[in-house]
């Protein structure tokens, strides 16, 4: 392992706010191993998705392990008849980080982001780090106080 922390491990130390840095053995494969392999529950990783709101304007919505995210919800959140996720170049232009490691912290552009509220029940969670195969672990009130201001709500069905 490289004694270089991950991008959104280096902004959490710049801001003081406590986590730890877990490297897989393996690559990760699905939810339930990352899980798995980091003592949580698949409710406790929290996935970060890009949606394309309209030319370059995105905005990041974060949800618990195996929720799914409600288009309707989103849509009327947004007040959007039309919305889609960001593909692949629109996820590392706008966030810094590749599909599998995007985290909230870090990014590469200002955009909104929205909590659902499943990620407000676990006590400790887990997050992409920028780095393949690297997450961040957490308590949920530090993870908070890192993101500061965020919409949350019920984005997922």
């Amino acid at each position: 392992m490289s004694d270089t922390l991950p991008p959104a491990a280096q902004t959490l130390a710049s801001l003081n706010i406590p986590h730890r840095v877990f490297v897989h053995t393996n690559p990760v494969t699905s939810l339930e191993q990352a899980a798995s392999e980091r003592g949580q529950q698949p409710g406790q990783v929290i996935r970060s998705i890009v949606f394309r709101l309209g030319e370059g304007q995105f905005a990041m919505v974060c949800v618990a392990g195996p929720a799914q995210v409600s288009w309707p919800a989103l849509r009327a959140y947004f007040g959007q008849s039309r919305l889609t996720m960001a593909s692949e170049q629109e996820v590392l232009a706008a966030t810094g980080y590749r599909i599998g490691t995007v985290s909230p912290f870090g990014l590469a552009t200002g955009m909104r982001i929205l909590l659902d509220e499943s990620v407000l029940r676990p006590e400790e969670i887990s997050l992409g780090s920028g780095q393949r195969n690297t997450a961040l672990l957490m308590r949920r009130e530090d993870f908070l106080a890192a993101l500061g201001n965020v919409e949350t709500g019920k984005f997922t069905d």
